[in-house]
């Protein structure tokens, strides 16, 4: 049941992203309004079409803040990469770069206000990424990165990339940890989600400020506080 399910969930979502992606496409160009409520919109369609054709809720166990922060989320399937705009008001995501040469779609992420990351680039990469973080952060928008740098099966604990630090640092934003268990629903690698309650934990703020080796060790905990949900 559950592998039909998934089938149809990519059949719709697939198919009623398109109107989403030619509005943020346009709206790229002639209206920035528009872009936003695309952008928005196919959040919101991802997020419900998982809960009413997967059987997903979803749960926040915690406070989101309403000030400017940098969040640190784990990164354990698709659905949390798409739900951020759902789950934040007007976050710009920290993203690989790679991602902004797929044709049409890097054009509109650069519009919104994602944040291209280069992990192979050096110091200069990461100056680029300061910049425009800095002027998201002017605009009164949260940050949002991935700090482990990529998606890992669920339970499992990599260290942190040396970006977050380098955003920590120079931006000097609290930092909310936020853990996720998608992994559960979704096992990397395998075509098919399970139905249940995928949970954002929301952790401590952690102030600015403190020394590199205690705060990517606090941060560290905190998104892997559902690492021993199975």
């Amino acid at each position: 049941m559950f592998l039909l399910r998934s089938m149809l969930f990519a059949i719709v979502f697939y198919i009623g992203s398109v109107p989403f992606v030619l509005g943020a496409l346009l709206g790229t160009y002639v209206s920035r309004p528009l872009l936003i409520a695309s952008v928005h919109g196919w959040s919101r369609f991802h997020h419900f079409s998982a809960r009413w054709l997967l059987g997903i809720r979803t749960k926040v166990d915690g406070q989101l803040s309403d000030q400017p922060v940098l969040y640190a989320v784990k990164h354990e399937s698709m659905f949390e990469t798409i739900d951020m705009p759902h789950l934040f008001r007007m976050p710009a995501v920290v993203t690989k770069r790679e991602l902004f040469d797929i044709p049409g779609w890097g054009t509109a992420a650069k519009a919104y206000g994602m944040i291209p990351v280069d992990r192979d680039a050096g110091a200069s990469a990461l100056r680029a990424m300061i910049l425009l973080a800095r002027k998201m952060q002017a605009e009164g928008r949260p940050i949002v990165i991935f700090p482990e740098g990529t998606r890992v099966p669920h339970g499992e604990r990599p260290p942190l990339q040396s970006g977050f630090a380098g955003l920590y640092k120079l931006l000097g934003l609290p930092v909310v940890p936020v853990a996720v268990n998608s992994g559960v629903l979704t096992p990397k690698g395998k075509p098919w989600w399970h139905s249940g309650t995928m949970t954002y934990k929301v952790g401590e703020t952690i102030p600015p400020g403190l020394p590199r080796e205690e705060v990517e060790a606090r941060v560290h905990a905190a998104i892997n506080a559902l690492n021993d949900q199975a």
